[in-house]
């Protein structure tokens, strides 16, 4: 019975002991847990719309250390990582008594220690606390640290830290950081050499380096790829296959594209560590490449800026703010794209486009090029030499000043501003200046990022389009009232659209336009497909004459450049909108023949008129004019119309019909069958238009 008595009090004390150490166990793990928030110290990165990698920000210890998730590697990679380093890493609960025992016994057999024994867990002990002796009393630590690691931590996230952490010589850990640095590409897709290399290099990471010591890279490789648990990991005849592969000798650069855009988003949010942007990389990489190579060509203190952006959404998909962020003698770290510059002729087509939408003039209006003097302003064109009678369409095309400013004087600067506002762009004047004419030769401030915000509501048929800032701000459409009539904006596109592609480059079917400030100082060109509106500034910062500058010589080949090494596909302009069509000039209305002062202030009166309405035929009619009888020619059709001024130029599927009418009255024989589309357009250049089927 005592016997009983002693087994039972002696469990009980057993019991009581294992419990105290457990509790005490518990409440030292607790008091002293293992630095996983020093683990959590990465280096920021700044990501394009995709989640590729633009630019990266080394770590406060001048460390390139990105944050890797085993998501984020090739699983191969994870295979022969775990067969070579720690066989039984799903089995075990931190450290590996098999791995131990071995690593003793060599030890006593050796007499000095041949391996570790460490698991994948206790190396990341080490990476998250270092120690620079390499002891008994460490290796103790360690086996504690990975327990306590065990503990909190799943198997993929223990991966994940040593993903992370592991060292690759000099300031690189990570996966990440070594393999962009090695192969210049994400770990998702390694090779079996590839991956090899990035398993050995972590044990003596500076003296594998193979930038360095090429050799012993190669010799750490085999070892790996000679290990019969790798090579049962990447299958048969791999690993030789492998081992033919050259080990690169050099390491690369990470990738390091839009500067200015990811230090301004590291500013923004310094306490993120992954920035999202809406730059597209390989459209960002090909627009770095074309402004430096323009800068180079274009000499020393010469710098280029360039902004993308998609006409569709608003969101910029690649910016150059200058053409290299470390040459201080282009003073590179300056965002060109946010500086105020005169904009020189770019913002013609907006004073031609509000002419176009008051009927004012059409394309082939012809308007004087000679000197003129306008209450003091004697504007003269770039070259000094005048044209004399041109179309409208031509005095565009080739940038006449004088015509510019005739048609700014019948518009008025101010009402052009406040269309620039319904695409909240707001120029600035000079102090103390109301808007006068110089505003349509440049003679206002505006950045690079405003000027294709303005061109972006052209590509988008009118509408204005709020351009992002590539990080936070929220791109999309400007609620409100256009920037421009559809028709009108045909009528721009239609005309840039036909400037012939400066020397060397080939015609691309983009509309754009150029431009040059007093002085040479700036030279810009803004261009624009279906899709996209890119604009370039080229130029000094420090505001500096460049003799020879021009936006046709210096920044349009810039531009075709960039559209081509970007990337996109260029994209069709959308259809002409109903009323959008070019008049030959025998056929327009005698007021839009010639341009003047007296008939544009006759036109501005007429716009109390009611702009032309068709009432016959209504809008979806069928009518039947003996096309099913197969009566040949067809019954001709009444058309009538309300309001507008004549005379009236009416259209049959864009044809015109034989003459002008000052009768709101007219006939019109149809070819055939099918559907039509009817089309009038009065004096003041306002149309209107049908859709008819006829039978």
């Amino acid at each position: 019975m005592k016997t009983r008595w002693k087994i039972a009090i002696g469990i009980g004390v057993s019991a009581l002991s294992v419990a105290a150490l457990a509790f005490g166990l518990d409440t030292a793990d607790r008091a002293f847990p293992p630095p996983l928030d020093k683990a959590g110290v990465v280096s920021p990165e700044v990501l394009d719309a995709n989640g590729e990698l633009l630019r990266a920000f080394a770590t406060p210890e001048g460390r390139w250390r990105l944050k890797t998730d085993v998501a984020d590697v090739d699983p191969q990679f994870l295979r022969m990582l775990v067969a070579y380093e720690d066989r039984r890493f799903y089995d075990h609960r931190g450290v590996d008594p098999v791995a131990l025992g071995r690593a003793f016994l060599q030890l006593v057999s050796h007499g000095r220690i041949v391996s570790g024994g460490s698991t994948l867990s206790m190396q990341v002990a080490r990476l998250i606390e270092p120690r620079s002796e390499r002891s008994v009393t460490a290796k103790l630590l360690q086996i504690v640290r990975a327990i306590q690691i065990e503990r909190r931590l799943s198997k993929e996230q223990i991966l994940d830290l040593y993903l992370t952490h592991a060292p690759y010589g000099g300031n690189l850990e990570g996966v990440r950081a070594a393999s962009l640095a090695y192969f210049g590409k994400e770990p998702r897709h390694l090779t079996v050499a590839q991956a090899a290399l990035l398993v050995a290099l972590p044990q003596l990471p500076e003296k594998r380096r193979p930038d360095r010591n090429l050799a012993s890279a190669e010799a750490a490789r085999r070892r790996v790829l000679d290990r019969a648990a790798v090579s049962a990991a990447v299958g048969d005849g791999e690993a030789e296959r492998a081992a033919l592969v050259p080990v690169p000798a050099k390491r690369r650069q990470l990738p390091a594209y839009a500067a200015h855009l990811a230090e301004a988003a590291l500013r923004k949010e310094p306490s993120i560590i992954q920035h999202h942007t809406t730059l597209r990389r390989n459209i960002q990489q090909g627009l770095e490449t074309v402004a430096d190579e323009a800068s180079k060509r274009l000499g020393p203190k010469v710098s280029v800026a360039m902004v993308m952006a998609d006409a569709h959404t608003g969101e910029i998909v690649g910016e150059v703010g200058s053409a290299n962020y470390f040459d201080s003698s282009r003073s590179g770290w300056i965002d060109m794209t946010r500086v105020l510059r005169s904009p020189g002729s770019t913002l013609k087509p907006f004073i031609y486009g509000l002419a176009f939408e008051e009927g004012y003039v059409a394309q082939e209006t012809i308007i004087e090029d000679r000197p003129a003097d306008f209450y003091g302003y004697r504007p003269h064109n770039f070259d000094m030499t005048y044209q004399g009678d041109v179309s409208v369409r031509e005095a565009l095309q080739l940038s006449l000043n004088v015509p510019a400013v005739r048609l700014l004087d019948a518009v008025g600067p101010t009402r052009l501003l406040v269309r620039f506002r319904r695409a909240e762009v707001k120029p600035v004047l000079p102090p103390n200046e109301a808007p006068g004419l110089a505003i349509g030769l440049g003679g206002v401030g505006i950045t690079l990022k405003d000027l294709v915000q303005l061109y972006a509501g052209l590509a988008n048929r009118g509408k204005p389009m709020r351009i992002g800032d590539g990080i936070q701000d929220q791109p999309g459409p400007i609620e409100g009232e256009p920037l421009m009539e559809p028709v009108a904006v045909w009528n721009i596109t239609d005309i840039l659209s036909d400037i012939i592609a400066p020397a060397g480059s080939k015609q691309l079917g983009i509309a754009y336009k150029t431009g040059t400030s007093y002085g040479n100082r700036d030279a810009w060109s803004v261009g624009y497909d279906g899709a996209h509106v890119l604009g370039v500034w080229v130029g000094r910062p420090d505001n500096g004459a460049v003799p020879g500058l021009a936006g046709y010589v210096s920044a349009a080949p810039i531009l075709f450049e960039g559209f081509a090494k970007s990337g996109v596909a260029i994209a069709p302009f959308p259809p002409p909108p109903m009323g959008a069509v070019r008049i030959s000039a025998t056929e327009l209305p005698i007021s839009q023949r010639r341009f003047s002062v007296t008939a544009a202030g006759l036109l501005s009166a007429s716009t109390r008129e009611p702009a032309p309405q068709i009432v016959y035929p209504p809008e979806g009619a069928r009518v039947d004019l003996g096309a099913s009888s197969g009566a040949s020619p067809l019954m001709p059709l009444a058309l009538k119309l309300q309001g507008g001024r004549a005379p009236f130029r009416w259209l049959a599927n864009g044809k015109p019909l034989p003459d002008l009418s000052r009768r709101r009255t007219n006939q019109w024989i149809p070819d055939g069958a099918g559907y039509s589309t009817l089309t009038v357009i009065d004096a003041a250049g306002r149309a209107a238009s049908v859709r008819v089927f006829v039978e």
